[in-house]
């Protein structure tokens, strides 16, 4: 015996397939691992083969201060090995970091994408299975476009702190005037030095030098990475709003959707223009914005 067709030509949201629904758990459960990957993994692989032993936070803040002391005080402009050694801890840090939440970004973006597609299916279906279905592909779709969009800045952050990893280390020194001991005293010559970066008579301390040119690094880092996300986005904003004027009246679901995402990759195109330009503002002039910084003010 054979089911009835579908006379209404349309199929219901998971229909074509019990694949969708195995897709969906598969990738939702791959999320969670990338996520979990994401807390805890990075630090272990960073310190592998390292021989450094810094695995938390407080230990790195540490020995990068120590190491920062030692280097501000050899008058070298190359890293000394304490400093390398920490420098290249984190180098390793964020480029796993970065890894990881591209894969995580990728996961999401393909679940975002089966999920909104169900969702006008569901919406053209009546009764209460059809509303139960739309909330629960509604709530799982923005949930998921939330955590990619928050991977994608993941995934940003972490490849500024691969590309100047010294720079991305100066929030664990302290700022302010409340620091006491060496540390305090070598901070004190920084905001000196940065205040008046080339002295007459004078020349730039070396790890000063460094310490401006890894923070203009920085800010250029951010600056491409959010450029490029904004070309990426308007595009993206724009074959929404293309595909919105390819879809009938009749279709309102698919139009709600459809012009959601062309507002949303639009808006969110314009705040990625507004971080890169802001960015590229301090690399070209970094020493007042890395003395605000170390003032306490930044």
């Amino acid at each position: 015996m054979t089911s009835a067709p579908d006379l209404t030509g349309r199929a219901a949201p998971w229909r074509s397939a019990d694949v969708s629904r195995r897709t969906v758990a598969a990738l939702g459960f791959l999320a969670a691992a990338l996520v979990a990957a994401f807390v805890f993994l990075p630090r272990i692989l960073a310190a592998t083969g390292s021989g450094s032993g810094v695995v938390d936070r407080r230990g790195l803040a540490g020995a990068f201060r120590e190491a920062f002391v030692a280097y501000w005080s050899s008058g070298a402009r190359d890293h000394s090995p304490e400093m390398a050694g920490v420098v290249d801890y984190w180098f390793r840090y964020h480029v796993a970091k970065a890894v990881i939440a591209a894969l995580l970004l990728a996961t999401l973006a393909v679940l975002a994408v089966l999920l909104w597609k169900a969702f006008p299916a569901a919406s053209r279906q009546a009764g209460g299975l059809g509303a139960g279905r739309r909330v629960a592909l509604g709530s799982a779709g923005v949930l998921v476009t939330g955590l990619a969009v928050f991977s994608a800045a993941m995934v940003m952050a972490n490849v500024q702190g691969a590309v100047a990893p010294f720079a991305s280390l100066f929030p664990m020194l302290p700022t302010g005037a409340s620091t006491e001991g060496p540390l305090a005293d070598v901070l004190v010559e920084v905001r000196r030095g940065l205040a008046d970066p080339a002295p007459p008579g004078g020349r730039t301390p070396p790890a000063l030098g460094v310490m401006i040119d890894d923070f203009a690094r920085y800010h250029v880092a951010m600056a491409v990475a959010a450029g490029i996300v904004a070309v990426v986005l308007l595009g993206m904003s724009a074959v929404a709003w293309r595909r919105l004027r390819g879809t009938t009246a009749a279709d309102r679901p698919t139009r709600r959707v459809r012009a959601s995402f062309a507002v949303l990759w639009a808006s969110s195109s314009l705040i990625a223009t507004v971080v890169a330009v802001a960015n590229t503002s301090t690399a070209a002039d970094p020493a007042p914005a890395l003395l605000a910084f170390f003032e306490g003010g930044w």
